[in-house]
């Protein structure tokens, strides 16, 4: 049984902990829910500080040339490429995720139309259990391009799928609910070879697993700089296209700023080269900026061996809080729902109660909050909670969860079961974000 010294030595010996002094994190408080909102760079209120105060308010309109703000997009995007497996030039910061998946699957399917699979490739294929987001706005674009959303529920049914009938294949590569992680490599030569076009969506991934896009040779990817990116609430995300796709197409939302000459202000459209088309509006500055304090906190981590060191460290957070679980909570009910295997899994793991537990795993969450540890909890299906049950769910971000913090973060979970405490009234009321 591995001891609260233990972890504390493991800790000590650990060359990524000086990384942790680079957010502000509130005294007390374990946070694992980075994948969901990323801790608070702490230069990130001086950097937006100094883009109020002196760009904005000194230099006011003179600062879109003189502090580049039109550049934002693209060096933050490089940067967030060195994290993807992208190559210079290659990945964007703009809009939200949901906007830039529309974007690529738009291009993608149009793609697949003006190519050989006209009139016979009508089939996107999706995972039920993917973020709602990539869903609807699949849903939509199905709707609109006469064609069909298939979505299958478990991982198993794809390859049945990928035949002739297929267009996109569009799949998160780590599961937001189970932390399940797909390998990209292999899937997308799957869909390859039948044929059809990858669309990634990286939101759980960027900043949390080494991603090699090029290696995985992937057509599309977008994902969010909020979560392992640390941007701040909202913060813009990201788009990426290979390169023999880039300049085949318009993008749907072909804004002032993505035009090839944008300040020659003409009435028909040009798109701009390569990825710099997938630009819609102007670029949110302050948000832009801040996003570009939380890219650089995982570039910290390149002399002490990059993505892949935060990798090692990664998994060796998430086995241990899988198997303290187990040990400390498996007789209380509590059960592991995400892959126990390293390479099947993110940077998360999350938890499931069993029945007659289930309808409190909401409490419980809250009852850690009041603890002073951030989790979050994610619905289930009601109909079929032991196929879908309702999650608990913890993010280990190595840049500042320890492993003293996986082991108290255990025995919190043990004691508010133990004592029954998440019966109070109020961790059972419900708020409109869990």
């Amino acid at each position: 049984m591995t001891t609260r010294q233990d972890c504390l030595a493991l800790d000590a010996a650990d060359p990524l902990a000086p990384l942790k002094d680079q957010f502000s994190l509130p005294a007390g408080t374990l946070y694992l829910d980075g994948n969901s909102l990323g801790a608070m760079p702490k230069a990130t209120a001086a950097r937006v500080q100094q883009v109020i105060a002196d760009e904005w308010g000194r230099d006011l309109i003179k600062s879109w040339n003189t502090a580049g703000w039109m550049d934002l997009p693209a060096r933050i995007g490089d940067k967030i490429g060195r994290l993807i497996g992208a190559k210079p030039g290659e990945t964007i910061v703009a809009d939200s995720t949901s906007l830039n998946l529309y974007k690529v699957l738009s291009a993608a399917l149009r793609i697949v139309k003006d190519g050989d699979g006209a009139g016979r490739r009508t089939v996107i294929v999706s995972e039920r259990s993917n973020f709602p987001t990539d869903l609807y706005i699949a849903e939509s674009l199905a709707e609109q391009h006469g064609m069909t959303l298939r979505l299958v529920d478990h991982v198993d049914e794809i390859p049945g799928l990928l035949n002739d009938r297929l267009a996109v294949l569009m799949l998160t590569e780590v599961n937001y609910r189970t932390g399940r992680k797909h390998d990209m490599k292999a899937v997308t030569a799957a869909a390859h070879a039948a044929g059809a076009l990858t669309v990634w969506d990286l939101a759980h991934s960027a900043g949390a697993i080494p991603v090699d896009l090029h290696g995985a040779d992937a057509d599309f990817a977008i994902g969010c700089g909020y979560k392992y990116l640390n941007g701040g609430p909202g913060a813009p995300a990201f788009v990426w296209a290979h390169p023999r796709h880039a300049d085949r197409f318009w993008q749907p939302l072909s804004g002032w700023l993505g035009h090839a000459a944008p300040f020659q202000f003409t009435s028909n459209y040009a798109p701009a080269p390569g990825i710099k088309r997938y630009i819609c509006g102007t670029p949110a500055i302050l948000s832009t900026a801040a996003l570009e304090c939380g890219v650089d906190t995982l570039l910290a981590a390149e002399p002490f061996g990059g993505m892949a060191a935060l990798r090692e460290k990664s998994i060796a957070l998430t086995e241990l809080f899988a198997r303290l679980a187990e040990q400390r909570c498996g007789e209380q009910g509590v059960i592991v729902v995400s892959p126990r295997d390293a390479a099947q899994r993110g940077s998360q793991v999350c938890l499931a109660l069993k029945a007659p537990l289930q309808d409190a795993s909401y409490a419980v969450v809250q009852a850690l909050i009041e603890r002073g540890v951030i989790g979050d909890y994610r619905a289930g299906d009601a109909a079929r909670l032991e196929q879908v049950p309702h999650i608990l769910r913890f993010g280990f971000t190595p840049l500042y969860v320890g492993f003293a913090d996986v082991w108290d973060t255990v025995e919190h979970l043990h004691q508010v079961l133990a004592t029954g405490e998440w019966r109070e009234a109020r961790f059972n009321k419900q708020a409109a974000v869990t």
